[in-house]
């Protein structure tokens, strides 16, 4: 619990260190707020990393560990997340119709344990306890769903017993090593819905996340068509007329469109995320010299999901350097274009890329290698673009391993203050009563916040301005903390707090404002 205790204890000396005011997602100086007894509006920006579980990519680290050596695993991936200030973590719970949860309809993972179907012993629930310890540290916990592969090439158990390829067959396909739902069997689509919808209903979860498998890439399938005819079949015995291309399409969309129904069914307030390829088709921009198609490949009309707002926040994956064949800001331009429905915008940015190249590698390969300010840069063009309001990394190894400085210049540069998830009005627009605030001046010139909240509902977070002789600071903590001190730095006098309670939507409600003058601090009033 470092991260908590750092803010129980020396309270904003640390995490206070620099103003961010967001304008259109990028962050700019608050010093036109100058000696205002009111603060900027808070900072507002998604921040996440994918850990990623198949394969062991992100964690556990193997298979096998014992609980305690994973959650070891999982409160230090947790706490250089805080320590980055990141405010979201999507974590991978299905890679395969199996769960890193305890699921009454799939199979633990294999990638857990070592062996598919097979609980951690001692016995826990990683799912809630990422939730919980997430949540201690002010961050959101998005549940990542794989929603047809069922099984990866890669994969050493055999099915277990209770997999989805031992109970209905029917609805599964085999080539090449790998097993993958049927997106054409209503079977196959009820069964990613009743694993979804279990999760949302049971875990205190914040989103539900789809990554970019649809129908398999071509790769996987070694050229091959995929093996649906028998549900194409079914589907033309019963009068279907769509042609097999948009039959498959509208197998995916129906499928996408009954999660986010489902969710807000189910729990309103959760978000539900995709992340597609990231070029919709070929010439979507002009500038990209791409040929993959992943409308006629993947069968994935992501245009029209975001079109048709059948999400809340949609992270086109756009893993190319912003100068390249496909270029970055370019294709985030052209996704910001198709968002008629005004949802949230954060792309995935491949920080996996970064490193630092070998001087021995040649030119071709030293050229994958990505400096870190490549993904600076990219989150500043982020920044700069109308329209998007966040980043999300693959994957949370690089953070872990401090590829090429990343972690450094994250936290010398654009992540040096916190910030506030960007509010989804459409879920909520209603925030929580402000809190009433208290503030003792201290003889050694620190102050001491002490806030109560008046609602039925908990607060999801605080957001804490504090005013250094002319310049207001941020920062934000969970919503258990409730006591402050605040310790100025060398030389600087605290002339004014502020506190703003936070919901689950990212709702911000501001209590009345408190100048600090001599020893008593004063109450102004701010609506």
């Amino acid at each position: 619990m470092r991260a908590i205790t750092v803010s129980l204890t020396v309270g904003l000396l640390v995490s206070l260190a620099g103003c961010c005011h967001q304008k259109g997602g990028a962050c700019c100086s608050s010093k036109t707020q100058a000696m205002s007894a009111l603060p900027p509006l808070p900072p507002r920006e998604f921040r996440a990393a994918w850990v990623a579980t198949v394969a062991n990519i992100d964690w556990p680290s193997k298979p096998g560990l014992s609980t305690g050596q994973q959650v070891s695993e999982m409160t230090a991936i947790l706490d250089k997340a805080a320590e980055l200030h990141l405010n979201a973590v999507i974590l991978q719970v299905r890679t395969s119709c199996d769960a890193f949860y305890a699921s009454p309809y799939e199979p633990w993972s294999e990638y857990l344990t070592g062996k598919q179907g097979v609980p951690p012993e001692p016995y826990y629930d990683p799912l809630a306890t990422w939730v919980r310890e997430a949540h201690l540290r002010g961050i959101e916990l998005h549940a990542w769903f794989n929603p047809y592969r069922a099984r990866h090439s890669g994969a050493k158990s055999p099915d277990a017993p209770g997999h989805v390829s031992n109970t209905q067959p029917e609805i599964v396909r085999k080539f090449r090593g790998w097993e993958w739902l049927d997106p054409g069997e209503p079977a196959a689509r009820q069964e990613t819905l009743d694993v979804i919808l279990d999760v949302v209903k049971r875990y205190d979860i914040d989103g539900v996340h789809l990554d970019d498998y649809f129908y398999p890439y071509p790769e996987y399938l070694g050229g091959a068509d995929f093996p649906d005819d028998a549900s194409w079949k079914k589907y033309q015995d019963a009068g279907g007329k769509l042609s097999r291309g948009d039959w498959r399409r509208e197998n995916v969309n129906r499928m996408i469109r009954d999660i986010y129904y489902g969710i807000k069914a189910e729990k309103p307030r959760v978000k539900f995320g995709i992340s597609p390829f990231g070029i919709y088709r070929p010439g979507n921009p002009e500038t990209v010299k791409s040929k993959f198609d992943q409308y006629n490949t993947l069968y994935a009309d992501a245009r029209l999901w975001l079109n048709q707002g059948w999400c809340d926040y949609f992270t086109p994956q756009l893993y190319w350097r912003l100068q390249s064949d496909q270029p970055y800001a370019d294709l985030l331009k052209w996704w910001v274009g198709e968002n008629t429905q005004g949802r949230h915008l954060w792309p995935g940015n491949y920080v996996s890329q970064v490193g630092t190249p070998d001087p021995a590698a040649t030119p071709e390969k030293a050229s994958k290698v990505w400096p870190a300010s490549e993904i600076v840069d990219q989150i500043e063009a982020t920044r700069a673009q109308e329209g998007a309001s966040g980043n999300v990394f693959f994957s949370m190894k690089a953070f872990m391993q401090n590829r090429g400085g990343i972690d450094d210049l994250l936290e010398q540069g654009p992540y040096r203050d916190a910030a506030l998830v960007p509010a989804s009005p459409w879920l909520d627009h209603q925030p929580l009563q402000e809190p009433l605030v208290e503030a003792t001046s201290l003889p050694d010139g620190s102050l001491q916040l002490h806030w109560d909240q008046y609602d039925m509902e908990p607060a999801w977070q605080w957001g804490v301005w504090a005013r250094y002789g002319d310049e207001w600071r941020f920062s934000t903590y969970p919503g258990q903390v409730q006591n402050l001190r605040i310790i100025p730095e060398p030389g600087k006098a605290i002339t004014a707090v502020n506190v703003a309670s936070v919901d689950r939507a990212g709702n911000a409600h501001f209590a009345k404002p408190i100048t600090v003058g001599g020893r008593k601090p004063e109450c102004g009033v701010r609506r």
